[in-house]
């Protein structure tokens, strides 16, 4: 890029020069939310030709739907806003993309230095504003006229540096804040002149594990039958090579694959060759009957369930292997006893090929447990209509090659349990890392985005779809079709149903469930959606409804009003009647 001459304000000069460093480093999307002091950076995005912009108003809601289109891509996407209080609306996502491992680019305009702590109007302290939440942040240079041409080149490494940190080995957001002194527009008719090549190409290899540790490893696994792979929450989906070499590694070693809905195992191909678990969450919520493994191997983030969080840290196994290239700490029970920072991909291909043990008994009886729990959740779930029936329903509905995006609170800790492993490649996202309920919506629309042919199905609460009504605008001003939203309107925040706060019945609804109250009919109309309510008992309506959305396309809301206290009970009602099945069979 020749950015000397190309306009003589300064400011466009160092923009083009960072723009076209990201793109030569592979940024392909920004999400942009307008303001004034961002002007420059606006601009250059929006000319250079390799890179689509997304504009959002509300910056909350763009950060959110950056950080979905980058689970979906697995590429870092890029975030731009002007300066004040409107950098701080993206933290929140910044928070959840560091935790959760999702690589994001954070660019905040901000005023010169002569205007920092100074009193000037819409001016915050914005340098490191973002703290320990992002993996490295940088203080750009101010633009100057007649600045050396290493000024410039200084500007493309950044953008080089930038963008590889935010997707290195450790995935993450990564936040560059631009000085900028007016003018803040281009001083002539503005046309960027863009040329490649000159940028700083960074690259990285693998982690490789020694032999001495495979061997070692491999050894433990060999002699010991009864083991589990245990395979947490990964930030957007892992890639297919890493899938097929853990559900290979679960047919080597004959270890039962127990699989986060978020880990990318549940759902695909391999479950019907790899002994894929999914219902351990009610297994050893009403007590296997199971002897415990001696070795867990395990992947990704801690899991959703909190029941095998809970029995991996009672039963201490005596080998817990812990796999991450990230090498980020995963186990709040500190029950680990060996953590290895390696490629995940090639220790499960080393692994397996050292051991073709294949499935034992073991195994076996875990299969047929699960197989057992899985066929008594579906009869349950077929004889009663809540707020399960909903999630599962809609799950089995979707065809092969969707996208699914799950709400937190109750709605991912339902697929989490009661929703089986299944040969449908359907790709699952959630926001994992905090674990809050905001931002949703536009995470979901985010992915939604990346993959626009693939059907997305968006399950979410009624307290998170109010918090995230304002994310709604994406569908029509980014045009996404392929939409499909699930709203489960329980009357307000059911989880909290499952606490001991629940039995205090004067404290309880105000404080905790704070129901909303809304009808979402006139919310849904004003951003075009068409809206479909189910009351009570419809399966008929709710699967038209679901399939008319899906096949038919046309983003579409899907209310489905249930009971909130009514749920709870049936839920408990058919983890008791697990409980009651396996005391017969035992």
């Amino acid at each position: 890029m020749s950015a000397v001459g190309v306009d003589p304000n300064p400011n466009y000069a160092f923009s083009e020069a960072m723009v076209a460093g990201l793109a030569d480093a592979g940024l392909e999307a920004v999400c942009i939310a307008p303001g004034s002091r961002s002007t420059p950076l606006a601009l250059a995005f929006d000319a250079h030709p390799c890179i689509e912009s997304f504009i959002h108003l509300d910056e909350r809601c763009a950060s959110f739907f950056a950080l979905g289109m980058a689970q979906a891509s697995g590429r870092p996407v890029a975030l731009v806003c002007t300066s004040g209080t409107a950098a701080l609306e993206f933290h929140a996502a910044v928070v959840e993309a560091k935790m959760a491992g999702v690589p994001m680019l954070v660019l905040t305009a901000d005023r010169p230095p002569e205007l920092r702590h100074s009193g000037a109007n819409q001016t915050v302290d914005q340098v490191k504003m973002y703290g320990d939440n992002v993996l490295w942040s940088v203080d750009a240079a101010l633009p100057e006229e007649d600045a050396p041409d290493v000024a410039l080149r200084n500007l493309r490494t950044l953008a080089a540096r930038a963008y590889a940190g935010a997707d290195g080995i450790r995935k993450g957001p990564v936040h560059v804040n631009f000085p900028f002194r007016k003018p803040l527009e281009p001083r002539a008719p503005y046309r960027p002149r863009y040329d490649r090549g000159r940028s700083s190409m960074i690259q990285r290899g693998v982690l490789v594990p020694t032999a001495e540790q495979i061997e070692e490893i491999a050894a433990v696994v060999s002699a010991c039958e009864r083991g589990w792979i245990v395979c947490g929450p990964w930030a957007g989906r892992p890639p297919c090579s890493l899938v097929d070499a853990i559900a290979e590694l679960g047919r080597s070693t004959g270890y039962p694959v127990l699989a986060d809905p978020l880990s990318g195992l549940r759902f695909g191909p391999h479950t019907e060759s790899s002994p894929i678990i999914g219902s351990y969450e009610s297994l050893l919520q009403h007590g296997t009957g199971l002897d415990a493994p001696d070795v867990v191997i395990r992947f990704g983030a801690v899991p959703t369930s909190k029941y095998l969080n809970e029995y991996l840290e009672g039963i201490a196994p005596p080998f817990q292997l812990h796999v991450r290239s990230s090498g980020v700490w995963g186990d709040d029970s500190h029950r680990v006893n060996s953590f290895l920072q390696v490629d995940e991909t090639f220790f499960c291909d080393e692994v397996a090929e050292r051991c073709h043990r294949g499935l034992g008994d073991w195994g076996a009886s875990v299969l047929a447990a699960d197989g057992g729990c899985q066929r008594r959740q579906e009869q349950f779930l077929r004889e009663n209509w809540f707020d399960v029936s909903a999630v599962a329903a809609a799950v089995k509905a979707l065809p092969d090659d969707s996208s699914l995006f799950v709400g937190n609170s109750l709605p991912v800790r339902h697929l989490d349990q009661f929703v089986r492993p299944s040969g449908k490649r359907i790709h699952v996202y959630g926001n994992r890392g905090a674990s809050g309920i905001d931002g949703v919506v536009s995470s979901a629309l985010g992915a939604a985005a990346v993959y626009r042919a693939r059907p997305m199905l968006l399950i979410i609460g009624d307290v998170s779809f109010y918090h995230d009504m304002n994310g709604l605008l994406a569908i029509k001003r980014h045009g996404l079709r392929n939409v499909t939203i699930l709203l489960l309107n329980n009357g307000g925040g059911g989880v909290f149903r499952r606490l001991p706060i629940a039995e205090d019945s004067a404290r309880f609804e105000e404080l905790f469930l704070t129901p909303t109250g809304l009808d979402f009919t006139p919310a849904a109309a004003m951003y075009g959606l068409e809206h479909r309510r189910i009351q009570k008992v419809d399966r008929i309506a709710f699967d038209e409804a679901l399939s008319a959305s899906i096949h038919d396309g046309g983003p579409t809301v899907i209310e489905v009003r249930t009971d909130g206290a009514r749920d709870e009970r049936l839920r408990r009602k058919l983890i008791q009647s697990l409980n009651d099945s396996q005391e017969d069979h035992s």
